[in-house]
């Protein structure tokens, strides 16, 4: 972990964000990992993933499509892209376009970069992309910039009721 980031377990967790207040009230293991955010960043995805020493292959963006006019949650290595046809078809729908920021932020709850995909004040439906299942721990943002979330795909999948698809591409 690289030297600006610090590592806190659950236990040394005060206040948080409405997503570690839902793994805790879901008694889901997971560490935090806090960094300092410099907001001239151009990827909030990169820094989080250079800052924490992690591989951008572990660290996951979330991001909020629009699926035939319903909202709808991406999660994505920040390694890859969206691929927004595939999301379509892993959530039944025929196509995607990138949500408004101003909408996503609304109904999140979570502003941009710091959206998480747990605790969000309207439940949307998720789509986490395959690749999570082959690392035995993911990052994905703890809703807010600077702050990253540590937890095992399985649970974030049940947490979220995600889908697991390949929806993310090089």
């Amino acid at each position: 972990m690289a030297k600006n980031a610090t590592k806190k377990t659950k236990k040394q967790q005060s206040g948080g964000t409405p997503a570690t207040a839902a793994l805790a009230a879901a008694g889901t293991p997971f560490t935090l990992h806090a960094y300092d955010h410099d907001p001239s960043s151009p990827s909030y995805g990169e820094e989080a993933a250079e800052a924490l020493g992690v591989s951008p292959e572990r660290v996951f963006k979330t991001l909020v499509a629009d699926v035939d006019g319903a909202l709808t949650v991406a999660v994505v290595p920040v390694a890859g892209r969206l691929d927004l046809k595939a999301l379509a078809s892993a959530v039944g729908g025929k196509r995607a376009t990138m949500a408004d920021p101003a909408a996503a932020e609304r109904t999140t709850g979570y502003v941009r970069g710091g959206i998480s995909p747990l605790g969000q004040r309207k439940r949307l439906p998720t789509v986490l992309d395959a690749s999570a299942s082959a690392h035995e721990t993911i990052c994905v943002s703890a809703g807010r910039r600077g702050l990253e979330v540590e937890l095992s795909p399985t649970d974030l999948t049940s947490l979220t009721s995600a889908t697991l698809a390949p929806i993310a591409r090089a």
